[in-house]
Formats: structure tokens, C-alpha cells, sequence
């Protein structure tokens, strides 16, 4: 967990960008392991103390209203989110603000009334309304109505406004970004979201791990590996390149040798025209190799001999060798001429693949993938600081789930 980080969440449920901010922020702390505080405050009150007047709503143009409203709708769209705009925004929110301070349970009265006003369309200047709001959220809305004029209530929501001032907060949504040993950092708009998350993420006790499960026999695993580098890079992930014998895989857990030849032909060419399609999006050379199958027992071995922050440059080779120069990888004059390519030793390392001890470490390591649930290849292991067992996921094309996942998603299925 990161519970040295945390982050102030300052709002007004009469911002629709903090209402389209409130589930995104706290799903963004939740992903990172880290503390969020609901800062309830007055948005007018913020717009009078750091601008002189209400807000920039008061002289924006015609047109740019227009293209904020549109704005608004399409990001709801695209975070899949209900959204309606109220004829009556804006509403005066003094109350309802009051109402969220006085609630006891800040995050579960700002979503009631979040949903109360940008979904439903309700009065929420109304103390009946939020009365009858909070009490269906399974709140004491009438308790909390009173309590809204008690002056600890008024004065705990002015000291808030006046914090959000002070950190630099000029709207809402605002979040101040607070990291063990670092200064804090202030954010602001829904649409930055993603860069608190970075920031939550840099100061996560532990990089997330994303380890390759690859035989360069597969074309699947050579597509993944074309892009495996830049997702983990994108997400700060530690990677690690964990080669298997795909074959000794198949014959332990009962799959064919070779599936594409099992398939249908209907089927063959689907899969043929798809891996090329893939590579085409990817913008990367594809050639379906003369000698497939290919054994790769003395690739595998060769670099399983490096230790894994070195295995990358020959690991890129091999498949590059096999799926776009059609070279030979059981024949050692190619591959000692591949490991000579990135600046190794091929004739030491070849020598290496006999040796008993890599034999047992390729042996070994096709058994871990096993253990791990590895039922084809590539496949990804996802472990993070708050999912230290981590998720496997097979198939290059689930590398968009990957990269979810490398960004702290948990899937509810393991």
C-alpha cells in the first residue's frame, strides 16, 4: 500500500467538472494505495477570494459557453458516466455544501448529492430535498439539515474554502498531492486526473513488476514483444523477460504441439490474415518463417544464461532473426552470429546451452510457468505494490488490459 501518500480533494457538488472528477479521483487513489480527503468548500467563495468576483462564468462568451456544455457531455460519454445539465444550474450550493460538512461521512454525502444534482436534476437548495437525499443514501438527512447552521458546521466550510485559497486553488475540482519526502504538488481539473495518478504512482513503495512469458516460436509472443518495452516504460513497470519451452508447456497440460495446425483451415487463414493485422497496427515487419515450427531450445538457453536486465537486446534479435529475416535458430553459426549482432559472445553462450545447469534452469522455468497458470505464449504476469500475487493475462492482443493493470486496476475475476 502507499499510505505515505495522499491526496485533498477540494470540491463543490455545483462544478459538473468536480462532479465528473469525484468517482475518477477516488478510483485513482484506491488503484495507487493511497489516502483521499474530501475537502468540501464554497466555490463562490473561492471565485471572491482569489478573483473578485463569481467566477468566469460571468463573462465568458456565448460561444465558449456553448463549447463547454458540449465539453461537458462528451467527457460523460466517455467516461460512460449519467450526466444531465439542470435548467437551473447554477444552483446556490451554500446549503448543500453545509449539508456535506455536517453529514459525518463527507465522501457518502457528496455522492448523493452529486448524483441529486447532475444526474437527477434535483432543488438542492432545498432543505427538504436534501433531507429526503441523504436519508435515502442512509444518512440522517433531517440531522444533518439542523446541523448545517450549527456555526462549527459554517466555519469548518469557510476554514476549508480558505485552504483551498492558500494552496492555490483558483476552481474545482483541486487536489493537492502530498508524497513521503517530497514537497506537496497542486493539481487542478478532471482532466489531469491521469497526472495525479503518475504522481501517486512515483511514489508508490514498489515499481510494478510486469514479467514476459515468451518462446520465440510463437508469432504472438514475437508481436508482444515488439511492444512489451514501451508498455511497461509508460507505467514506470520493472520488466522482466522470463523465457519458457512452449512445446514441453503443451505436452504437460495437454495442448497440441503446434494448435494452428489443429484448426480449421476456415480458421488458419483468419489467424494468418490477424497476426498480420497486428502487425500492421503495430507498424512492425511480419514474415511467416520457411522452417515452422521452429526448434528454439538453444535460443531459450542462451538467454536464460543473462541475467534479466541484459536479456532484452538478444531476446529483440532472436525474434527479429525468426518472424522478419527467416534465420535459422537451431543452427549455432546463426545464432552465433545473432548474439554477435547486440555485442555477445555467441560461442561462450552456446557453449552454456549444454551445460547441465541450463539445461535444468530452462527445464525449471517452464515448470514455474506452469505453476503460474502460463497456458500459451506470451503471456504477462501483473504484480503491483496492491496486488503483490498479480494477474496473468495470455494473448498480446490483451496488452491494453495489461497496461490497465500495470496502472493499478485489480480485475474482480483474479
Amino acid at each position: 500500500m502507499n499510505a505515505a501518500a495522499r491526496v485533498e480533494f477540494y470540491f463543490d457538488v455545483a462544478c459538473p467538472y468536480a462532479y465528473l472528477a469525484h468517482r475518477r479521483i477516488e478510483a485513482a487513489c484506491a488503484r495507487q494505495g493511497a489516502t483521499l480527503e474530501w475537502k468540501p468548500i464554497l466555490l463562490g467563495g473561492l471565485f471572491r477570494s482569489v478573483r473578485g468576483d463569481d467566477g468566469p462564468m460571468v463573462a465568458m462568451p456565448a460561444v465558449k459557453g456553448r463549447m463547454n456544455v458540449l465539453d461537458l457531455h462528451r467527457w460523460a460519454e466517455h467516461l460512460e458516466l449519467p450526466f444531465t445539465m439542470p435548467s437551473s444550474h447554477p444552483q446556490r450550493s451554500v446549503l448543500a455544501m453545509r449539508c456535506v460538512v455536517a453529514s459525518g461521512d463527507v465522501p457518502r454525502a457528496a455522492k448523493a448529492l452529486y448524483r441529486a444534482y447532475w444526474v437527477d436534476g434535483l432543488d438542492v437548495t432545498s432543505g427538504a430535498v436534501l433531507a429526503r437525499v441523504l436519508s435515502e443514501a442512509g444518512l440522517d438527512g433531517p440531522g444533518i439539515v439542523a446541523g448545517a447552521e450549527a456555526t462549527a458546521t459554517k466555519d469548518q466550510l469557510f476554514a476549508n474554502t480558505a485552504a483551498a485559497a492558500e494552496v492555490g486553488a483558483f476552481g474545482v475540482p483541486s487536489y493537492v498531492i502530498h508524497r513521503e519526502g517530497k514537497e506537496p504538488v497542486f493539481e487542478f481539473g478532471q482532466d489531469r486526473i491521469e497526472f495525479v495518478e503518475q504522481l501517486l504512482r512515483e511514489a508508490a513503495p514498489s515499481r510494478p513488476k510486469l514479467t514476459f512469458y515468451f518462446d520465440y516460436s510463437s508469432p504472438f509472443a514475437y508481436l508482444g514483444a515488439t511492444q512489451v518495452h514501451a508498455v511497461a516504460k509508460r507505467q514506470g513497470a520493472e520488466l522482466v523477460h522470463q523465457p519458457f519451452l512452449l512445446g514441453a508447456l503443451f505436452r504437460t497440460i495437454g495442448t497440441p504441439d503446434v494448435p494452428l495446425f489443429t484448426m480449421p483451415a476456415v480458421k488458419q487463414r483468419f489467424v494468418n490474415d490477424d497476426m498480420h493485422r497486428w502487425a500492421k497496427r503495430y507498424g512492425v515487419a511480419l514474415r511467416f518463417p520457411s522452417r515452422f515450427p521452429m526448434n528454439t531450445v538453444k535460443s531459450l538457453r542462451m538467454t536464460l544464461q543473462l541475467p534479466n536486465e541484459t536479456r532484452e537486446p538478444l531476446v529483440t534479435a532472436l525474434f527479429h532473426a525468426l518472424w522478419v529475416d527467416d534465420r535459422d535458430l537451431n543452427d549455432p553459426a546463426e545464432l552465433c552470429s545473432i548474439a554477435a549482432s547486440v555485442g555477445l559472445d555467441g560461442a561462450a553462450l552456446l557453449a552454456g546451452a549444454e551445460l547441465a545447469e541450463t539445461k535444468d534452469a530452462l527445464r525449471r522455468a517452464t515448470s514455474e510457468a506452469e505453476a503460474r497458470g502460463v497456458c500459451g505464449a506470451p503471456c504477462f504476469l501483473v504484480q503491483t505494490a496492491v496486488h503483490p500475487e498479480g494477474s496473468l493475462f495470455w494473448g498480446q492482443d490483451r496488452l491494453s488490459l495489461v497496461e490497465k493493470a500495470l496502472a493499478g486496476w485489480i480485475p474482480k475475476s483474479g
